[in-house]
């Protein structure tokens, strides 16, 4: 992950793009690509598989940029947030339902 970071970064500077790239337009900018993802998948469950990951990538490249910009590790919060849905989510009251956590 960190070579990744790193490589983004690297693009980032070399653009000079670091100005734009404020917590808040980074944030509307994960939201403006999902919704370009979303748009592959807008009418049925056919999609162009090339389309749909450069939208993804659009979508982690932000990811990473805003992690960056709030000086966290991608891999600390996700280990994180899995280990928080681990709880809410135990596997003998989730699996195979799709119910939300405060319902189960």
């Amino acid at each position: 992950m960190k070579e990744i970071q790193k490589t983004i970064l690297k693009f980032t500077k070399e653009r000079d793009w670091d100005k734009f790239h404020s917590p808040e337009n980074l944030a509307k900018s994960i939201s403006i690509e999902a919704g370009e993802l979303l748009e592959c998948f807008q009418w049925d469950s056919q999609y162009n598989k090339e389309n749909v990951c450069n939208e993804l990538a659009d979508v982690f490249n932000y990811c990473f940029l805003l992690a960056d910009k709030l000086g966290v590790d991608p891999k600390e919060i996700i280990m994180t947030k899995i280990k928080s849905n681990e709880e809410k989510y135990p596997v003998e009251k989730s699996k195979g339902v799709s119910t939300k956590y405060n319902k189960l």
